[in-house]
C-alpha cells in the first residue's frame, strides 16, 4: 500500500514528516476493511475450509467463533476504517480514499458470492484488490502512480495468486478442487505457464518503470537499474521452488527461504539508497 508513496512521493524539507500522517491512516483503513471483509468470507467458506490443511483452523472453520460473531466484529472493523478515512487532512485525499476503500469493499464481496469460482477472473479479482491499496495510499498523499508501477503491482499479485493456487494442487492432489471449486478448472501444466507469464510480465513492467524514471535516477547511468538484478533473481527463484515443490505458497516461501529473503533485502535496501540519493540531490 505504500510502494506507490515511497516511490512516487517528491522529497522535499519536511514533505515525508507531512505524508507520514496520511500514509498511516491510508494502511489502518485498508487494514480494517480487509480484516472485515477476511472475517464476512471465513463466514462464507467455512465449510469449505474445514476441508484445508491450513484454513481448517481458521476460527470460524474450527468453530471457535460463531458465524454471527464474526459479522459483527467486520460491520465494526468497516466503521472503524472509514473513521480512518475522516481523519485524513484534505477533501482529495478522504474522498479518493473513500473511493478505492468502498470499491475495495465491495470488490472482495463480489470475489466471494462468486467470482472465486471463475477461473482468471478470481485471480485478477484478488489483483486488482492490491492495485487499489496502492491507489489508496497514493491518493491519501496526494501522489499520482505511473501506470508502470500500477502493472507491475497488477501481475506481481497475479503472480503469487497462481503460484498459490499450483502449490494447492501440488498439496492436496485430488482433493485441490474440493478446498477450491475453481480449481476443477485449473490444470498443472496451465499454472506453471501462468506462474512463469505473469512473472515475467512483471519484471518487463518493472523494467519499463526504471526507464520511465531514467531522469530522476540518472548519475553517469540509470542507477535504478541496479534495482533489476535481486529483482530478477528474487522472482526467477520463486519461480523454480514452486516448480520444485518445496513450497505450496510465495508468502510461505518468502518468510522461509533465505535465498528469497537474501535478494528482496538486497533490492530494498538498493532502492532506498537510490531514494536517499535522490534526496540529497534535490
Amino acid at each position: 500500500m505504500l510502494i506507490g508513496p515511497f516511490y512516487g512521493f517528491s522529497i522535499e524539507p519536511g514533505g515525508w514528516a507531512q505524508a507520514a500522517l496520511p500514509a498511516l491512516l491510508a494502511v489502518v483503513a485498508f487494514s480494517l476493511a480487509a480484516s472485515g471483509c477476511y472475517a464476512i468470507n471465513d463466514v462464507a467458506d467455512a465449510a469449505v475450509d474445514r476441508i484445508h490443511p491450513r484454513k481448517k483452523n481458521r476460527p470460524v472453520a474450527a468453530r471457535r467463533i460463531r458465524p454471527g460473531g464474526a459479522l459483527a466484529f467486520a460491520a465494526a472493523l468497516f466503521v472503524l476504517a472509514a473513521g480512518s478515512i475522516v481523519l485524513l487532512p484534505t477533501p482529495a485525499a478522504r474522498l479518493w480514499m473513500g473511493i478505492s476503500v468502498a470499491t475495495y469493499i465491495l470488490l472482495v464481496m463480489t470475489y466471494s458470492a462468486g467470482l472465486k469460482r471463475a477461473v482468471i477472473a478470481d485471480v485478477m479479482c484478488l489483483s486488482l484488490g492490491f492495485v487499489l491499496r496502492m491507489l489508496g495510499g497514493c491518493a491519501a498523499v496526494g501522489v499520482t502512480p505511473s501506470a508502470w508501477l500500477l502493472n507491475c503491482t497488477f501481475f506481481l499479485a497475479m503472480f503469487m495468486a497462481f503460484g498459490k493456487r499450483l502449490g494447492e494442487r501440488r498439496t492436496l492432489g485430488d482433493s485441490a478442487s474440493a478446498a477450491r471449486k475453481v480449481q476443477g478448472h485449473y490444470t498443472d501444466d496451465l499454472l506453471r505457464m501462468l506462474v512463469v507469464v505473469t512473472g515475467v510480465a512483471t519484471l518487463v513492467s518493472y523494467t519499463f518503470y526504471v526507464e520511465d524514471q531514467s531522469a530522476r535516477f540518472t548519475f553517469g547511468f540509470n542507477l535504478l537499474w541496479l534495482t533489476v538484478l535481486p529483482a530478477t533473481y528474487v522472482l526467477l527463484r520463486c519461480i523454480v521452488l514452486l516448480e520444485r515443490g518445496e513450497y505450496d505458497d510465495p508468502t510461505e516461501l518468502a518468510i522461509h527461504d533465505t535465498g528469497f529473503q537474501a535478494g528482496s533485502a538486497l533490492f530494498a535496501a538498493a532502492t532506498a539508497v537510490m531514494m536517499l540519493m535522490t534526496t540529497s540531490a534535490t
